[in-house]
């Protein structure tokens, strides 16, 4: 019935977000419109501490481009983004790195490219065993039951960290669960073990045990961050946008480094959070500098794309590994789906 739930709020979220695609905005990438009509911007975000909610928050998109209506759509996971962006139903969205090389690959080969790094996964991701689980190591998971949202990059970990721990995935009873039902499951006892994100993550360690993090794995070669994408037809019809976004979003990253008071504030009230409690949630992930993003590391340049290409394509490749994805692109075609125009001098 949970995950019945979790299916049924995503596709709702696709409806609505959908159904704004319908309103008369023909141009393509779903933005423009009729005369007389604004063009139109729609994102994808997600409930986890970062720049992209202290731009929403703040409305600086909105204050960059008056002449766009900016829809903003909440989505659980990344794999109900991904949907989204078959359907045409959004123009640019956060996203974890596990989903986007999986929307890169056969059978999706989904027309977007990434434009920004949002934050890169550190104690913000974590898999936490609960307390009278018997649980004490990842290699004590086996016969266990583990809940993660599927196709994101807390079930990338969680393949990851039982790879490295010699356990089978199929020695593991691992069950498809959007973060917010991860929190009830638990509650009821339902749950040996769950690894997930940020806010409810800070829920279930209340009652469990952090048995690794994303930070470590990435440690150990296996990183995985949050990304902001935008679909290719998008680009193409409105650079200009694109420029604006990515602006903004470096803004927020400035505005997590320069002055935590504000962005715990705007993050604390699009989370339901106190500004302590966000301001603590912020200082579990890794945020860039705006400069840290055109490097070789990163994204890199026009003249350069950076190692996110190679992450991408490594991230793939286990995927295909664990059976999760038909093929795993060249890296040719994940460097073209790296957007660089304009780095480093459009970040402002």
């Amino acid at each position: 019935m949970k995950k019945l739930r979790a299916g049924l709020a995503g596709f709702a979220a696709l409806a609505l977000v959908a159904g704004a695609a319908a309103c008369g905005n023909g141009a393509a990438g779903g933005a423009g419109g009729a005369d007389g009509e604004k063009k139109t911007i729609r994102i994808a975000y997600q409930a986890f501490p970062s720049g992209d909610l202290i731009v929403k928050n703040q409305g600086l998109l909105e204050k960059a481009l008056p002449d766009y209506r900016i829809t903003w759509t909440k989505f659980d996971s990344g794999a109900s983004i991904n949907t989204a962006f078959v359907a045409k139903a959004v123009d640019i969205a956060a996203i974890g790195s596990s989903p986007v090389a999986r929307g890169l690959s056969a059978p999706l080969n989904i027309p977007y490219k990434v434009a920004f790094v949002l934050d890169v996964a550190g104690d913000n991701e974590a898999l936490v065993a609960r307390n009278g689980s018997g649980v004490t190591d990842v290699a004590s998971l086996k016969g266990k039951k583990v809940a993660t949202p599927f196709a994101s990059t807390a079930h990338y970990s969680l393949l990851a960290a039982l790879d490295q721990a010699g356990v089978k995935e199929n020695e593991v009873s691992i069950v498809d669960l959007e973060p917010q039902d991860i929190q009830a499951a638990w509650t009821r006892g339902d749950l040996d073990a769950a690894y997930t994100w940020l806010p409810s993550l800070a829920e279930i360690k209340k009652t469990g045990k952090v048995l690794i993090s994303s930070r470590q794995l990435a440690t150990a070669g296996k990183p995985t961050l949050d990304l902001g994408v935008v679909s290719t037809a998008f680009i193409d019809a409105h650079p200009e946008a694109v420029d604006a976004w990515r602006k903004v979003e470096a803004q927020a990253l400035d505005i997590i480094a320069a002055d935590p008071a504000a962005a715990s504030k705007a993050v604390g009230a699009e989370l339901n959070l106190s500004p302590a409690e966000a301001q603590e949630q912020l200082s579990q992930g890794v945020f860039l500098k705006p400069a840290d993003l055109a490097t070789d590391e990163w994204l890199g340049t026009e003249g350069k794309v950076g190692q996110l290409a190679v992450n991408l394509v490594s991230a793939a490749e286990f995927l295909k590994g664990q059976q999760k994805i038909d093929a795993v692109p060249a890296l040719a075609d994940v460097q073209n789906a790296v957007y660089v125009k304009g780095l480093p001098s459009v970040l402002g």
